[in-house]
């Protein structure tokens, strides 16, 4: 295998279609597509400040690396790539990605981050501005996240969540297959328009979580004094062991809290209309 290190980088495709490399305290500068089209990469210790550093990267394994701002869209189109230990300052990373995998990776503006990928193994990782991340991806494996930013796991398939905190608003909308297991979730209309979400665990906070879901199920979860208005036009099995504010116009199913403020039943109600309410706590 080739090694490359202590080297400095720029223009247009200075390592393009290379097999077989190592690369260890390299630096890439201004210019695009630094490592395209290559495969059986290991990169170590290094910076990338120049556009589009890895395209059409095929089984590459990154470590111990600092993706600059200057380094936007930096990994697109590319299979079986690990990434440990990593700081990407830079926003839009990884887009049409199959068979990634990071752990202990930092991202300080992860806007638009992590599209339409399938195949993803989640470990140990802070994300803060990370709007939009995960849009469109599918098979996805999560521990330990903390993650800020709004719109996250928009339209997203099998996802499993655990040991996580999110502060994101519109979280879960549209998504299916998803189980969130021991988290926190803060953000405003949770898991809008979501079939079949799982929350086992969960402490749940902001204004009008989980309405219009389909197949809701919340196993031993918590609500802050802020969730009103919840449950509208769904169909859901909760087992809350907190009080809930308000619950507005589900459709179907059974919900059991410790109390509930307010419950909401009105002329706007949608058929069937037969959600049993259980107070558990009976004082």
């Amino acid at each position: 295998m080739e090694t490359i290190e202590n080297k400095t980088f720029e223009g247009e495709r200075p390592l393009f279609y290379k097999r077989d490399l190592t690369l260890r305290n390299i630096e890439i500068l201004n210019g695009e597509s630094g490592i395209k089209e290559c495969s059986n990469i290991i990169c170590s210790d290094s910076v990338f400040n120049g556009k589009y550093p890895f395209w059409h990267v095929d089984n590459c394994k990154i470590s111990q690396c600092t993706f600059k701002e200057g380094a936007r869209a930096a990994i697109w189109y590319s299979k079986n790539l690990s990434m440990t230990d990593t700081m990407v300052i830079a926003p839009k990373m990884f887009r049409k990605m199959e068979n990634l995998c990071l752990d202990k990776v930092t991202f300080t503006d992860a806007k638009e981050t992590m599209w339409d990928c399938k195949k993803l193994q989640i470990r140990n990782c802070t994300v803060t501005n990370g709007d939009y991340i995960f849009m469109n991806s599918t098979d996805i494996e999560v521990d330990n996240l903390k993650l800020q930013g709004n719109y996250s796991f928009q339209n997203c398939k099998n996802v499993v969540i655990k040991n996580s905190d999110f502060d994101s608003k519109d979280a879960f909308w549209e998504a299916h297959n998803v189980t969130v297991e021991n988290s926190s979730l803060n953000g405003e209309y949770l898991g809008w328009h979501s079939k079949n979400l799982k929350l086992i665990n969960c402490h749940i906070s902001g204004t009008q979580p989980l309405c219009y879901a389909e197949d809701l199920t919340l196993i031993n979860c918590t609500f802050e004094k802020d969730c009103d208005l919840c449950f509208e036009y769904s169909t859901v099995n909760a087992d809350v062991i907190s009080d809930i504010v308000s619950i507005k116009n589900p459709i179907s199913g059974e919900i059991r809290a410790k109390s509930v403020g307010s419950i909401i039943h009105d002329e706007c109600a949608k058929k069937p209309d037969d959600c049993l309410i259980t107070i558990t706590d009976k004082k």
